[in-house]
């Protein structure tokens, strides 16, 4: 039964730190006792918790899988101290957030940063990729996603309603013309392009009608705000979830370009890597997240 705590706080440590010498210290232990507690630890649950090498320790398959309760177990039992010594249940510990890049920076970023602030006992590791992370590999409490919903072995709230949509600058259209159906973007249109994909940008409209726009680019890059950018600039049209561009439309520095005209349904989830009750401060980030999104876009 894996009921001692001190073995499981020492498991985690040896793991945060990488060496069993570090969590040693961490913990004001000596290494003879780390190195027993894991002994223990992995005798009670018959199975080989950590990789040993001389270089560097990283958990196996089953060390990872117990990982994630072990951080979950510790964080519950901070937070319920933390109840009776304040009266009030608090989140805390480090909360591990993956989001694309363009909506991380908009809209998960500002979230979690005021979370921090109020809540002085959690810290926030935010990771910016527009690349598919493992959250269990890469322990992420919630990552936030565009487009279809997971397979089975996650856990989706939909956030926001999305679509991508045609935008450029007024300076651009200014000088090429606005065209109001996606017919209209044959040769004298520039187009921007993000990642490797030549495919058609398919694009429907209200009644049910749809079609395609080969959208051939000379301008292309693997980074969303690079495009972004390069829209803004005047150099073309891009395909962009509207939820990245609502802002600039709003103000007046972009255009949609065929307006009535957007791709298929892009919705914004929040992922999870378990179907087990959430710790109090994913719930918070949740809630939050779901707070700011509530007015859509």
């Amino acid at each position: 039964m894996l009921d001692d705590l001190n073995e499981l706080r020492t498991f985690q440590r040896i793991l945060a730190t990488g060496s069993l010498s570090a969590a040693a210290r961490e913990l004001g232990v000596g290494l003879g006792v780390v190195s027993k507690r894991l002994q223990t630890l992995e005798r009670r649950t018959g199975q080989r918790l950590i990789h040993r090498t001389t270089r560097r320790l990283s958990p196996t398959a089953e060390g990872l899988a117990l990982l994630a309760h072990v951080d979950r177990v510790l964080e519950e039992l901070a937070a319920a101290e933390a109840q009776l010594a304040h009266g009030r249940a608090e989140p805390r510990g480090l909360l591990r957030v993956a989001a694309p890049v363009s909506f991380g920076r908009l809209h998960v970023a500002p979230v979690v940063a005021d979370l921090a602030a109020r809540h002085p006992g959690l810290a926030v590791d935010l990771r910016l990729s527009d690349e598919v992370v493992d959250l269990v590999d890469q322990r992420i409490d919630l990552a936030a996603r565009i487009g279809a919903p997971p397979d089975g072995r996650a856990v989706a709230r939909k956030l926001l309603d999305n679509r991508r949509i045609m935008a450029a600058a007024p300076a651009y259209l200014d000088a090429r013309g606005r065209p109001t159906h996606p017919s209209g973007l044959g040769e004298g249109h520039a187009f921007l392009r993000y990642g490797e994909g030549d495919d058609p940008w398919r694009l429907e409209d209200g009644a049910g009608a749809a079609v395609e726009v080969a959208a051939p680019a000379r301008l292309r890059s693997a980074n969303g705000d690079v495009v972004h950018d390069w829209a803004m600039a005047g150099h073309g049209i891009m395909l962009k979830s509207r939820v990245d561009v609502a802002a600039d439309l709003a103000a007046g520095r972009l255009e949609q370009v065929a307006p009535g005209w957007a791709s298929g349904p892009a919705p914004v989830y929040a992922i999870f890597p378990s179907k087990a009750q959430l710790p109090l401060k994913t719930r918070a980030l949740l809630d939050a997240l779901v707070a700011r999104l509530a007015g859509g876009f």
